[in-house]
């Protein structure tokens, strides 16, 4: 059975190669094209978070507002609640690498620019 992978060591794995290799262009388009998949996977991960804000929104609007609601939408209420922190959480990581990631490949493009000057 298939479970995805470990984003965060994919990540940490992904920047421990591009700190032990030799800047080259294709490394450098590896490190693009694996930014693309990032910001493709933040992306998904922002409309999720959007979509459990409007459902948590919802069941706040129906225990607040609504009290006679049964008490399974104050279940569900904090069930979000719990699970749009850890949606929070992850996306918070999901930004934080991609801009970490935006900057690792600013230093590769200089490094290449300053190795092909110094050759």
């Amino acid at each position: 059975m298939r479970q995805g992978i470990n984003i965060k060591r994919y990540c940490m794995e992904h920047e421990a190669i591009l700190q032990a290799s030799e800047p080259t262009q294709a490394l450098l388009a590896l490190h693009l094209e694996r930014l693309k998949w990032l910001q493709h996977e933040r992306l998904v991960h922002l409309i999720v978070v959007v979509m459990t804000v409007f459902i948590e929104l919802f069941l706040v609007d129906l225990v607040v507002l609504h009290p006679e609601t049964n008490p399974l939408a104050a279940l569900l209420m904090l069930g979000f609640a719990v699970l749009l922190g850890f949606y929070f959480w992850h996306y918070f990581f999901l930004e934080n690498t991609v801009q970490q990631w935006y900057l690792l490949a600013d230093r590769l493009r200089e490094n290449i620019h300053n190795d092909k000057e110094a050759k």
